[in-house]
Parts: C-alpha cells; structure tokens; sequence
C-alpha cells in the first residue's frame, strides 16, 4: 500500500516539474509562431520531432531496462519473504521489523527512481538529435583518411553516432548493475561474511590464508545474484570489446602523442596491434565472467579480471612508452616522416588551405610617381579613417538623439557614379536604455525602431579635418546620385535585442524632425500577428509582462516582434551552425537596408587535421580542425525576413543539413546581383587560414618538422591595443589589370620583423573565395610593418610635430599602419587624428607615408606621395596619363601654397604658433623649391 508521503513526494515532484516545464512550453509555443513566421517551421518540426522520438526512445527503454533489472532481482529472489539479513550476531525482533520496513520503502521507490532516470537520460538522448539525424542524412566527402581507408564522412557523421549509442549502453548497463547490486544486497543476496579457505561462494578465499588473518572480509553471494550480476558484468565486457573496436581505434587519428595531430608511429606500432589484441581480451574476459557463473568459487573472475589490467597497463602504456623513448626519439624525423606529411596534407585540405595559389614576387621593382599614378584607384581607395576615430565621430556628428547609438563600423565597397568606392558605414540603432522615459509604452510600442545610416568614403576629408558623408542626416540624405535610401527604418539589427509591438493604437515614433516628430504605422509583415486574446495571454506569460495583456492598444491586427538582434536571431534559426562575429548592412539599389550574416559548419573530427581553438567567435574554447562558409544569411532590416544561401556547394557538411532540413536552403546562384556584388571573405575563416598558413605553408616533411620557414603575423602595438593588420582595401593585385576588392594579411618570418610574404582573399564575384600568397624572395630585405613604425617614432620632423602637439594639451592619435601593395612593391600609410583637450572629435591633421629608406608626413595623401616620390599625383581625370617625373609649376603650385598661407593663418587664429610655425615653413620650402 502506497503510503501519504510517498503521494506528498509524488505531488512535490510533479509542482517542480510544472515550474520548470511551463515556462519551456510558453517558450516553445511562441517559438512555433515565431518560426511560422519567418517561414522556417519545418527546422522547427524537424528539430523538435527528432527530440521528442529520441527523448521518448531513449527514456522508455532506459526505464525498461534499469526497472527490469530492479524486477528481476525482486524476482529471482522469490518465492521466500524478502527480509534483508542482518549482521551477523544481530537479530532482536526490533532489528527485523526495522529492516523488513527499510525493504518496504525500498520496493515504493523502484518505480519512481526508474522513471526519473529513465526521464534524465531521455532528455540527454534528446540532446544528441542533431548527432542521429545527420548520420541518416549523411552526405560522403569523397576523399579517403590514410590508415583505415574510411571516407572522411565516417569521421563526421558515423563514429559520433557510435559514440552515443556506445555511451547509452555503458550508462544503462552500468547503472542497472549498481541498482541490481543494491537490490540484492538491500535484500541479503549479497552480504559481507568472515572469510575462510573453504567459504562457499567468497570472492577472494585463498587471499586470507596468504595475509594469515581471520579479520579479513569476503563477498558472498546468492546462485541468482551471482548469475544475474556476472551476465551484465559480461556485456559490460562485451561492450568495451566493441568500443574498443569501433570508436577508439578510429579515434587514434585524433591523437597527440607525436609533434603533431594525429596517430603518430607509435600510436600505428605499437597502441593499435595492442588495441586489436584487447578487443579479443575484452572477449575473453566477457566468456570467462559467465564460464565463472558455473563454478564454486570465483578465482576465474578474480583471474579474468586481474590479466585484463595487466594487459591494459603493459600493453596500453608501458610497451607504447618504451617504443617512442628507444625507437622513435633517437629517429623522430625518419620515423615521422610519413605521418608528418599526412598530417600536411589533411589540415590543408581541412582549412582549405591546399587551394592556395602561391605567387612569388621578384622584389627588384622600384616604385615611381608614374607607378603611383598608374595605380590611382589604389590609392584613392586608401583607408584613411580607422574604425575607432570615426565611430566617435560619427557618434558626436550624426546620433541626432541621445536613444540612437551607433555601435559598430561596417567596410564594404560600392559603385558610385562610376567610381569603384571603398566606404566606411555604420547603421543608426535605437537604444531603449538612453530613452528619457523608459515607460511600457515608451519602450515597447512608441520607441521601436532605429533610423538609417550614417556612410563615409573612406579616403576624403573635409577642411577640417572631419569625414566626407555620402549619407547622413535624418531623414537620410545623399550626396552621391547612385546611393539613397527609400526604406531607413531599422527593425531588426545590431542592438535590437528586446521585444516591441508595432501596429497598436500608440502613435509609433519615426525619427525627429526639427522641434517635432515624425510618426509612421509599421507597413511590413514582421513579426507576429497578435490575432487573439488567447495569443496576447501567451506572449504576456511568454515575456512576464501583464501589460500586454491588459494594453488596450494592442490589437489583433498588432504584430509583436522579438529575436530581432542579427545574431540572435540567425543563431535562433540555424542552431547547427556556427555564426560569424561581424554582421555587416548593405544598402541596395532600391534603397533597401539588409544585412548580411556570415555562417560556418566547422567540426572537430577532420583525421590528422590541426585542432586550433575557437579564439574569434561565439564558441569561445571548443577545438576545431574544420571549418567552411558554407552559408550567407541575409536578412531585411525591415521586416527581418531571412533567405539561407548555401556560399560553398563543395561542403559535404551543409549538403547534410540541407538533406535534413529540406527547402530551407537555396544556392548562391539565386542571390540578387545586387546583394551578391556585397558578399565578402568572412574575417573569422581568415584569421583561422593565415594562422595556420603561417605553419602549413610548409609541404615538405623536414622543413616542417624543423620549422625552418616558420611565419608570423606582425602585431603593431598602439597604446593599450594591438593591432594585427588585417585590412579590406580595394587594389589591383600584381600581374591583374583592373582594381578589386581584398582582404590582405602580411607575414614577418618567425622571431623577426622583415617581410617574408602577403596573403590576400580576394571578394568580387569572379574570383570570390580566392586565397593568393605573394613571396618575396628570401635574400630580399623588405621592411615589415614593425620596422615601419619603428622608423616613423625615429623621424625627427615627425616626432618634433607629435610632441608640440601633445605639450599643448591635444590627444595625438596614431592611426592603423596600412599596408599598401603596389605592383610588386609595398608603400606603408598611416594617418594622424587629432582631439582637441576635453574634445570627442578626433581630426585628420596628418598622413605618413613610407617606403623604403623614405618617410614623409603631410596634410593629404597626395602630398605626402609627391614628397616621398617626387611629381605629382595626377587628378583622377588624369589619372591615365604619365606624371611628370618633377612637380609641375603652376595651378598645382599655387593650390599648394594657398593651402599651407590658409591653414597657418587658421592656426593663428586659434593660438596655435606651433602649428603656425609649420605651415609656414612648409609654404617658405615649396616658393624655394619652384625658383
């Protein structure tokens, strides 16, 4: 009979569940709503359906299983009065009766700690769904490891599925192993007795005639319990015989144990023909663990299960040990030779690395003004404006409102007027937290959205020292004929990251307009359509908040939006993939704002593949040897619609997925023209290549091994920060006759700061994806950006300017130090902003440039080139024709003059003599320079 506690227990357990299982279900629901939205609902059937089949399967036949075992014992034990049998030299009738009532306690909890195990590893086997469904859907690689022959995709997609099920079977077993030990031992099948040589049924008799002590204990056991237990002790065995088997022999091509990754000479010599020969040990001990069931004693069992840890430890470490100390040490590079070039060719191929195309550059050319002018859409594509200065700027110049922030600058290149056009853009976000009054309707249904964006070439500068704006102001305005924005409102972005309602009976605020407000009703078909009371009480539930269920402005025809920050919600849609770190927004020929979101499937189960830790992104920590971009996301900043487009047909990773989630996908190929002139090389997979490359540029075995031509990437110390030099810039590449866009990355050889090589990843649509490597030859000095740096703070002139500056009470920044490839040769630039004390603009006031043995800083760029290079820049009009090798006398004379008379007497005007001092004596040098 079920007793009053036991009914209170059941009654607790099932109020924690509704605690904890409601708010999922509230969750779930609006998920589903969510979902149908957007149009994705068959990720989430699919997800959702893998989870409950799996969590159902796994949970049911766990409960089976570990409840079958309690039964049995209860069984086996029959048909005598189930007391538990006192200690020996005990057995008052108080004992009993207190003994008989622990067993009664014991047969109500079986059922229920049946099933909550049974419900916890359901949930753990519901986890697994995304292992299961994609060794059903699974999709070959076509490329074979080198030891087992097996196609990469068994690595993938088989062996994590024969890791879960091997690990249920081991959790299962084991578990119902200990439950079935305490029933029978709760039940005196099992009991602790003085050992003799001659007791019947002990586990270790023989061991106390050896120790001479009658002290010693021994295990005896029941004929039904020995039988019971020493069958699951034998699957146990015969488990770990087929894991032995199946998942650790695969996985020694994931070994460590050499300088490199993956299954070395002796994990192939000596671990391997040991693990061959302890899968039929496993086996052996397995048959003699029931052959021990038949006999008297249990010195088989003791026999088995001593040769099986001796066997494990000799063969397993000690022989693996004396192999690699007397054999391969003296002879590591002979003997690891083969695995090394395995190792090579497996992580190219894992990172793409083996595409690389590797050009060697003959380093003997000498720049000349006719080489900067020939280049001229290189050099007006030269980024000026560093992220930092002008997020600041932009931040005092164009949030308008203290509740728009900007929050993040984009790069990306546009066609304007016929110009090729490198830009610098940030979108306008609203931030409910600066709101004056952060009231329910303020934040939910009046303050909704954020408004346009604020976009700047990144080259040209006002007299002031401030950025040019193609876009800017509120409502948004252009100054470029081939740019505009048509649809400004910013729904869906960066720091859109809480739920709001559109369509209500609250006047929804559009952007500011002088001394009064602009108001606009939503028009798109974002978000979730209230539709019922019944769907306003679960979102009020969903999102804790009574409000919404008791606004009279909230309509059914109003639409509530939530996952609206770009990352969320892509990672929301996608869960299996792995999201870039930089959403970046594109303004499209219509005047559309979307966003572009990079996605990734990496793994960490490429054979011999370098494992490298996930450094960049959203999975700080986790190791992975294998990555692609397989997927681009775009997504409408107004309405959030998202399209999945697959980027890389040849990944056999998002072939699987796109076979599990059907109709969820569409090729690259289908993009808009328009969008797709915007998709660019993810930053994150570049920094994964070129931190590798830095090491697997290296094909041959020796010099890897030895590390002789080992790469570095130059880290430039700036203040608190370092800067890695990694930039996007529009050039043309040497041997290409039209400029494009790039992303470009030099090397330094390791421990020393000359230039040994430059790697690009090109962007434009014909050549998109494309990794080039440019050498220099090694015999060739080229100052790398370290030397550059260190050569500019040792300028006198430079260093003079800088300090006057500083002593006067003004912030000098230093720019980043670019990195400009001109046909086979390299010119460094680096801009100098300006803070006025107390100030939040930083000002262009200077740009150096570098090459060689030649530094010079002026006021533009086109200065500083002529004054490093002699001649002049030509005007883009020009821009074909060959500058004269000396500056040319005349307008270009008297522009030069005029600028430098201008800024000296701006400089008087403010106090500032220093300055003054310098441009005059620029101006007194140039009328000497014309005589």
């Amino acid at each position: 009979m079920i007793s009053k506690r036991f009914i209170y227990y059941i009654i607790y357990g099932v109020v924690l569940l509704t605690i904890f299982i409601v708010p999922s279900l509230f969750r779930l629901l609006t998920d589903w709503h969510w979902f149908q939205e957007i149009g994705f609902s068959n990720i989430f059937t699919t997800i959702l359906g893998a989870k409950i089949f799996l969590g159902l399967a796994v949970g049911i036949l766990s409960f089976v299983i570990i409840y079958g075992n309690i039964w049995l014992a209860k069984r086996l034990v029959a048909p005598r009065p189930l007391v538990i049998r006192p200690r020996e030299g005990a057995g008052t009738e108080a004992d009993k009766a207190g003994v008989s009532d622990l067993e009664g306690r014991i047969n109500a909890f079986a059922l229920p700690v049946s099933l909550i195990l049974g419900f916890f590893t359901g949930l753990v086997g519901a986890g697994s769904w995304e292992t299961v469904l994609k060794y059903f859907n699974a999709v070959p690689f076509g490329v074979q490891d080198p030891i087992f022959n097996r196609d990469i995709a068994f690595y993938f997609f088989d062996l994590p599925f024969v890791q879960f099920l091997v690990g249920l079977g081991f959790w299962l077993i084991i578990i119902s192993l200990i439950v079935a030990a305490a029933s029978y031992a709760l039940r005196g099948a099992i009991v602790l007795k003085s050992s003799s040589s001659s007791s019947v049924g002990g586990l270790l008799p023989g061991i106390q005639q050896v120790l001479g002590t009658e002290s010693l204990k021994s295990l005896f056991l029941e004929k039904p319990a020995k039988i019971h237990l020493s069958i699951l002790i034998a699957l146990l065995f015969i488990l770990t015989s087929f894991n032995i088997y199946a998942v650790r022999i695969p996985s020694l091509l994931y070994g460590s144990t050499g300088p490199f990754t993956g299954a070395s000479f002796t994990d192939i010599h000596a671990v391997l023909p040991f693990l061959k020969i302890f899968i039929f040990a496993t086996a052996v001990v397995a048959v003699l663990v029931i052959v021990n069931i038949f006999k008297s004693s249990n010195r088989l069992l003791v026999l088995a299960l001593g040769s099986y840890i001796l066997i494990s430890i000799s063969g397993g470490w000690v022989y693996p040990a004396i192999l690699q100390k007397f054999v391969v040490a003296p002879n590591e590079l002979v003997k690891e030779t083969p695995y090394i070039e395995y190792n090579i060719k497996a992580t190219q191929k894992a990172f793409a690395l083996d595409k690389v195309i590797e050009r060697d550059l003959a380093g003997e050319t000498t720049l000349t003004m006719a080489d900067i002018n020939k280049n001229r859409s290189t050099i007006k594509n030269v980024r000026l404006w560093d992220r930092e200065p002008l997020l600041d700027t932009f931040g005092q110049l164009q949030e308008i409102r203290t509740y728009y922030d900007f929050i993040s600058i984009d790069n990306d290149r546009y066609h304007l007027n016929g110009d090729y056009r490198q830009v610098l853009l940030s979108p306008r976000e609203l931030n409910s937290v600066s709101l004056p009054q952060r009231t329910f309707i303020n934040e939910r249904l009046t303050f909704t959205h954020g408004f346009g964006l604020t976009l700047s070439p990144v080259n040209e500068v006002t007299p002031e020292g401030l950025p040019v704006l193609f876009l800017k102001d509120l409502p948004p305005s252009s100054s470029v004929k081939s740019l505009s924005v048509s649809r400004p409102e910013i729904y869906y972005g960066e720091l859109a990251s809480d739920w709001v309602v559109v369509n209500t009976k609250a006047k929804e605020f559009n952007y500011p307009s002088r001394e009064e407000n602009v108001f606009a009703n939503y028009e798109g078909n974002g978000g979730v359509r209230i539709e019922s009371l019944l769907r306003k009480a679960l979102f009020a539930l969903r999102f804790g908040s009574l409000k919404i269920l008791l606004s009279n402005d909230i309509t059914p025809d109003s639409r509530i939006m939530y996952y609206r920050n770009i990352k969320e919600r892509v990672k929301r849609a996608l869960p299996f993939l792995r999201l870039d770190y930089d959403p970046y927004l594109v303004v499209t020929k219509k005047g559309e704002l979307k966003w572009i979101q990079d996605a990734y499937t990496i793994s960490d189960r490429y054979p011999y593949a370098e494992l490298v830790k996930d450094a960049f992104g959203s999975l700080p920590g986790k190791n992975l040897n294998y990555i692609r971009n397989s997927v681009k996301v775009v997504v409408d900043a107004y309405d959030g619609k998202m399209t999945f487009y697959i980027a890389d047909n040849e990944d056999p990773a998002i072939q699987t997925y796109a076979k599990i989630f059907k109709d969820s996908f569409v090729p690259l190929d289908e993009m808009d023209e328009d969008m797709k002139a915007h998709i660019r090389y993810p930053e994150d997979l570049f920094a994964y290549q070129t931190r590798l490359y830095m090491v697997y540029h290296m094909d041959e075995a020796q010099i890897f091994y030895n590390k002789e031509d080992q790469w570095q990437i130059p880290v430039i110390a700036s203040g608190e920060q370092t800067d890695p030099v990694v930039r996007h810039m529009i050039m043309k590449l040497p041997g290409e006759k039209q400029e494009e866009y790039i992303l470009m990355i030099p090397f330094t050889p390791h421990g020393k700061d000359n230039l040994s090589a430059w790697m690009v990843a090109r962007n434009d649509e014909k050549f998109y994806g494309q990794l080039v490597a440019y050498r220099f030859p090694k015999q060739k000095l080229v100052f790398g950006p370290k030397q550059i740096a260190n050569r500019i703070n040792q300028d006198a002139d430079i260093s003079r300017q800088i300090s006057l500056w500083d002593q006067r009470g003004s912030e000098v920044i230093r720019g980043n130090l670019l990195v400009i490839p001109i046909e086979e040769s390299l010119i460094y630039v680096q801009p100098i902003y300006l803070r006025a004390e107390g100030g939040k603009i930083p000002e262009l006031k200077r740009v150096i440039v570098a090459y060689e043995n030649h530094i010079a800083m002026e006021e533009t760029l086109d200065l500083a080139l002529a004054a490093v290079f002699g001649g002049r820049v030509v005007p883009d009009k020009e821009a074909g024709k060959i500058a004269p090798a000396q500056p040319a006398i005349g307008q270009n004379l008297i522009q030069q003059a005029r600028d430098y008379l201008n800024h000296a007497l701006e400089a008087q005007r403010r106090g500032d003599w220093a300055l003054y001092g310098e441009e005059m004596r620029k101006l007194g040098d140039l009328l000497k320079s014309e005589k």
